[in-house]
């Protein structure tokens, strides 16, 4: 667990260049999208709602595969579920201590409702 917890807490100061961190924040640009953050050693706590969500899209990032976006984004443990919209991140929920997410879909989708009605 140990080992788990430092390699995570590594990851954004491995130094990766500029033009690939530019490319990466370019990913999410219009529209609200929902992203989990992940590893594939923590699959079996994805998060299972997550295609459930209306109103938004959503997409799986395994942070392992490739590493970039854990440095991009400063996500330190995983699951991490970032709202986006119009490629600003908005809203953030963070895996607890146990690597389970604790938000519920109601509180993400009223995350989601509340930037919609921003808008107006």
């Amino acid at each position: 667990m140990k080992k788990l917890l430092f390699t995570l807490l590594l990851l954004p100061f491995l130094g990766f260049s500029q033009d690939a961190l530019m490319e990466s924040s370019k990913d999410f640009p219009d529209g609200i999208h929902v992203v989990e953050f992940n590893a594939s050693f923590n699959k079996p706590n994805e998060v299972i709602w997550l295609t459930k969500l209306s109103d938004c899209k959503t997409e799986r990032i395994d942070i392992l595969a490739d590493s970039r976006w854990a440095s991009e984004y400063k996500i330190v443990v995983v699951p991490t579920l970032v709202i986006f919209n119009e490629g600003e991140e908005v809203k953030r929920f963070q895996a607890n201590i146990m690597m389970t997410m604790e938000a519920t879909k109601n509180e993400l989708q009223d995350a989601i409702d509340e930037v919609i009605m921003e808008a107006f």
